[in-house]
């Protein structure tokens, strides 16, 4: 997953130009909505909703593919042994192992949930400034903790991902060959992992100490917007969103 996720938020298309406050209700419902999703029925449509939203959306189809890989590659590890979880519809048997249509059929609900989830989130917040983003949470009463988590976390991930890469090019300037699988490979990706951590829990105490010098924790003394100077056209497709996840709930 990429770590600017934000990068293609400059371009023009009706996505980009919903008010961020309502585009937040309005995805949010559609993706609470396709949670809920049980009917294999109803499937095809919440996958073609979400292929339309992204297409709409003018994002490049490669970078969303890009977001998928990570929580894909995930994905793929949670959900394999479903099929042989249980049921009683037995499509093969080896033993005690036995792989089920039920479990199956679960694996392609979860799948397609988790696909148009993750691609609505891409939507979400590609279409958006993650600062704008934000800041509409705030506007809508979201606690502010929440939103200077989301900052921080979001910042946190870019460093980390930083300070890995240098890592990973000392390691390789230094003769390390990551790509062979020896015992001696793996002490060295293990004291990477062990190095990454000390080094980000060492970074995150001295942010948070230089935060709270800086009046980190005060009362926030701004004026939240709510719901005012959104115009009609992000109204309304904010309530067509809204209708949508409605039918999904209904006839998921």
């Amino acid at each position: 997953m990429s770590f600017t996720i934000d990068r293609y938020a400059y371009l023009t298309s009706p996505l980009h130009r919903w008010e961020p406050r309502a585009k937040l209700v309005g995805l949010l419902a559609l993706i609470f909505a396709f949670g809920t999703v049980q009917q294999l029925t109803v499937l095809p449509w919440m996958v073609l909703v979400t292929v339309g939203l992204y297409g709409l959306s003018r994002l490049p189809w490669a970078f969303g593919l890009n977001q998928l890989r990570y929580p894909g590659a995930f994905m793929v590890m949670v959900v394999i042994l479903v099929p042989f979880a249980g049921g009683e519809t037995v499509l093969w048997q080896w033993g005690a192992l036995r792989l089920t249509a039920e479990g199956c059929w679960m694996v392609v609900r979860v799948g397609v949930r988790f696909f148009s989830i993750v691609t609505l989130s891409v939507v979400l917040f590609g279409t958006t400034p993650l600062t704008k983003t934000l800041r509409a949470m705030r506007s809508l009463g979201i606690p502010s903790l929440l939103v200077d988590m989301a900052l921080l976390t979001y910042r946190y991930l870019q460093e980390f991902n930083n300070t890995r890469r240098t890592m990973q090019q000392a390691m390789r300037l230094r003769g390390f060959q990551g790509d062979r699988l020896s015992i001696r490979s793996l002490r060295h990706w293990a004291q990477l992992a062990g190095s990454l951590l000390v080094r980000s829990y060492d970074r995150a105490t001295r942010v948070y100490v230089a935060m709270l010098l800086r009046g980190y924790g005060q009362q926030w003394q701004g004026k939240s917007l709510g719901w005012r100077g959104i115009d009609r056209r992000s109204w309304l497709a904010m309530g067509g969103m809204g209708a949508i996840a409605i039918a999904f709930v209904w006839f998921g």
